[in-house]
């Protein structure tokens, strides 16, 4: 890996052990060993300590005492409070960008990322799905304006994303599902409709998180 800054190497590092936890390479449990990713990366061991803090922030590994770090765990009750946290988050997202929006051309951006999320299911591209997924929450941050709150989700979107990428790999088919309540999003966004926004948040989430906590329970 090259040598950078340390700031920016533990965050190359961080992405690198994200990138396989999030799609199933490293799994619930597995030890994440500092001197093996020291030796893996050619990297400092200081920076690979730095990468684990960022993804024990960004709930994808629990650090303990003399054990060291491994991946965290995906339980009923972690999978319940992530989504019930995402909800919260999303619900105030969209009801500040339908509240602020003022031009036509600001929305525009949400029917270029429908436009990609379309394509990735029709070519059954998971991986830019899921990406295409989080572009509709960080395309509407500049609208919504509240950086501390953009701030919180993207501290959330590695965790979410693990737990997509688990539920999707199995059941593909959702895709479907989820680009036709991205409209039903974007049209209560356009029109302001704010009860409309709640509900398609909360049904979202809640089905995002039965699928989850299904493919859990499939092992």
């Amino acid at each position: 890996m090259s040598q950078k800054s340390s700031g920016n190497l533990a965050e190359q590092i961080a992405a690198n052990l994200g990138e396989r936890i999030i799609c199933g390479e490293l799994t619930s449990g597995t030890p994440i060993r500092e001197q093996a990713v020291t030796a893996d990366l050619q990297v400092s061991r200081g920076s690979v300590r730095e990468a684990l803090l960022i993804l024990q922030r960004q709930q994808l590994v629990d650090i303990f005492p003399r054990r060291g770090a491994q991946v965290k765990q995906l339980t009923t009750e972690n999978v319940g409070a992530l989504y019930e946290f995402s909800s919260m988050l999303y619900t105030q997202l969209g009801t500040f960008t339908a509240q602020r929006w003022q031009t036509e051309s600001q929305l525009m951006v949400f029917v270029d990322v429908r436009r990609q999320l379309e394509h990735s299911m029709q070519q059954r591209n998971l991986r830019g799905f899921v990406e295409h997924s989080f572009a509709i929450l960080r395309a509407a941050g500049p609208i919504a304006g509240n950086p501390f709150l953009m701030q919180a989700i993207e501290n959330l979107i590695p965790a979410i994303s693990r737990t997509y990428h688990m539920a999707l790999e199995r059941r593909r088919d959702e895709m479907a599902s989820f680009t036709r309540k991205f409209d039903r999003l974007l049209m209560a966004v356009r029109e302001r409709d704010i009860p409309l926004l709640e509900e398609v948040v909360k049904e979202y989430n809640q089905h995002n998180c039965e699928l989850v906590l299904a493919s859990l329970a499939e092992g």
